[in-house]
């Protein structure tokens, strides 16, 4: 008598909880920037945070010269500062066109445009990265820029939020009425406009974060991905818990999954269709705890002496006696 082997059916492991809170709001729509944006009420978002297509010839853009580019993104300003609440911030991150080797440093075009609609300048952040593409008749670009803009002089600011470890929390106030007193803040110290996100830097000030490159935890397919914890810097400063955020130009949803970590509503635009579905499927990945996201105080990996990367090539010795 024959056995027949059943095939043992696998069970979908259910997760133990949700790690979006069911109070929580998030959506990724895919459609047209400008288009899209006529559907939501004035005021509606504390924090529009994004980082517009820059015009240097990727899968999803159509390079054009500055001046035509810089128009293109004008009736969408024009909308994102409609829907940003009186107390509310928006976060325009850029870096450079270049052309024919010729550098046009885009945040600069982009804050006139900012400015005459009314907005205000708080910080210009400088992000540095490690790691890009080497130039060879110029030097290697290795930072981009993060515009803060608010819409009034009350705007959402929670600087408790994102204080850094003192350097020095022992100083004292030298003489006058708080003369022996600590001169600074128990909570930390205020960090600059040019932060690094690691804990072990920051006393340096400067926004060192790992771009989303081949080794990175958090890469996709997308060209110039998002990372996690640039997004979540801006949220906790600049939101409160509950607020709502856009992301007109949203890629695989890096802002939105920092807005719903952190107990925020958000929205995010997308209109490429891959884009979406990776923004829902790494959406989706968070809330059952599987996302594999770089944590936001690890230290950037240093190779040691004795690693063959930090050996110089035997073919390069005679280069560097």
């Amino acid at each position: 008598m024959k056995k027949h082997n059943k095939k043992k059916q696998k069970r979908v492991k259910e997760p133990l909880f949700n790690y979006i809170s069911p109070n929580v709001y998030h959506t990724i729509i895919k459609g047209d920037s400008l288009s899209e944006l006529s559907n939501f009420p004035n005021g509606k978002f504390d924090l529009i945070i994004t980082s517009p297509p820059y015009n240097i010839g990727k899968v999803y853009e159509t390079k054009t010269d500055i001046d035509k580019y810089l128009s293109t993104h004008e009736s969408i300003i024009d909308e994102l500062v409609r829907l940003l609440s009186n107390n509310g911030n928006l976060c325009w991150q850029v870096g450079n066109f270049v052309d024919k080797g010729e550098v046009f440093p885009l945040d600069i075009y982009y804050y006139w445009l900012f400015k005459s609609r009314g907005l205000r300048l708080r910080n210009r952040i400088v992000w540095h990265f490690g790691h890009g593409l080497h130039a060879s008749k110029r030097f290697s670009g290795r930072y981009e820029t993060i515009l803060w803009f608010s819409k009034s002089d009350d705007y959402i600011f929670n600087l408790d939020n994102v204080r850094i470890k003192s350097k020095y929390p022992g100083k004292r106030h030298f003489k006058g009425p708080k003369k022996g007193m600590p001169s600074g803040n128990p909570l930390g110290k205020n960090p600059s406009d040019i932060w690094e996100i690691i804990e072990r830097d920051w006393d340096s000030g400067l926004w060192d974060i790992p771009n989303v490159k081949s080794n990175h935890p958090e890469k996709t397919q997308h060209p110039c991905q998002f990372p996690i914890e640039l997004v979540e810097r801006c949220v906790l400063a600049l939101t409160n818990e509950n607020s709502w955020v856009l992301d007109p130009f949203a890629g695989v949803g890096s802002t939105v999954i920092a807005s719903i970590k952190n107990g925020r509503n958000a929205i995010g635009i997308e209109k490429e269709e891959s884009y979406c579905k990776l923004a829902k499927e790494r959406i989706k990945a968070y809330n059952e705890g599987e996302l594999k996201i770089r944590p936001i105080n690890k230290p950037i990996h240093t190779p040691s002496v004795t690693d063959k990367v930090s050996q110089v090539p035997k073919e390069w010795l005679q280069h560097h006696k």
